[in-house]
């Protein structure tokens, strides 16, 4: 199958974007790197009448730290994370160890953090990541420009807070300090399938107690979920050695935060291969994992500079 019949525009500023996005009442839709985009319309699932590629667009295509957020163009490419380096601190790390989750490397080179946050399925680790991180994101439409949190942006499946006229410029992202600890886990069918779950954690401890917690859930409802029954339990939790073995302790609050997302945070959806209740578990284990992995990346973390935290 082909793609139906479209008019296609490629502007050089945002402000041309915006103009052929608002200037038409017919379908529009915006290609970045079109990993989502050009499938769909070979199926013919979506049929736009108008395509607005943004790729000769430069003020798109950049990544700066401001202040203490990381602002993501709309043009940055996942592959832009696979090093830990691209990011400082904690951040920088968590995102490299979401987007090896990311299709493959093809993908990666074309695809968009932006683009995810546009596409707004329930699967993607970078929404779940922005949710969970109180992320922004910043759109551009004919009536100027707005940021919208992340917590208020998804509506569903493929269903966003941003208006058909409007482009996304950029998302930004909270740097995390030195004393947090980030974890990310992903569990599919095949590399190549969409998560059947994933689980992105930040941990921060202050005196020896968990301080903050950040549990974002990937494919756990019907939009990128923040866990915060979950997050709860862990608040003011000892930070204490990880116990011996693969398995966690009923007790220990890494494993009693699994059931409280499993249980309280999540509404998962049944899919082939993974009804409700299998989802449920796997939220359950992979958030006791991923929490275990958030811990020992904090202690590696801290343990040169000051044997351990504090």
């Amino acid at each position: 199958m082909k793609p139906a019949s479209f008019d296609y525009v490629v502007p050089s500023t945002v402000a041309e974007a915006v103009q052929a996005l608002g200037g038409t009442d017919r379908t529009a839709q915006v290609l970045a790197g079109g990993q989502s985009l050009i499938l769909e319309m070979h199926l013919q699932r979506i049929r736009p009448q108008l395509v607005v590629d943004i790729n000769r667009i430069p003020e798109l295509d950049g990544m700066r730290v401001d202040g203490d957020e990381l602002r993501v163009g709309a043009l940055v490419r996942h592959a832009t994370f696979e090093s830990a380096d691209a990011v400082p601190g904690p951040l920088g790390t968590l995102l490299s160890r979401a987007v090896v989750n990311i299709a493959h490397p093809p993908i990666r080179s074309r695809g968009t953090m932006a683009g995810s946050f546009g596409w707004a399925h329930p699967a993607s680790e970078w929404c779940a990541i922005g949710v969970a991180l109180d992320a922004t994101v910043e759109v551009t439409g004919p009536d100027g420009a707005r940021s919208l949190p992340a917590r208020d942006y998804f509506l569903g499946p493929y269903r966003t807070a941003r208006r058909p006229q409007e482009l996304i410029t950029a998302v930004r992202l909270p740097l995390l300090g030195e004393n947090t600890g980030v974890g990310f886990v992903e569990h599919r069918r095949t590399h190549f399938c969409f998560a059947q779950v994933a689980v992105a954690a930040a941990l921060t401890v202050t005196d020896g107690v968990i301080s903050d917690a950040r549990i974002g859930l990937v494919n756990s409802a019907d939009r990128p979920l923040r866990a915060r029954a979950a997050e709860q339990v862990l608040i003011g939790a000892d930070f204490a050695p990880l116990p011996e073995g693969p398995r966690l302790p009923d007790g220990h609050p890494f494993a009693r935060a699994g059931r409280a997302a499993a249980q309280e945070d999540a509404t998962p959806i049944a899919e082939p291969y993974a009804d409700a209740e299998y989802k449920r578990q796997a939220i359950a284990v992979l958030v006791g994992r991923t929490l275990t992995e958030a811990a020992t990346d904090l202690r590696s973390r801290l343990a040169p500079r000051q044997g351990g935290p504090r």
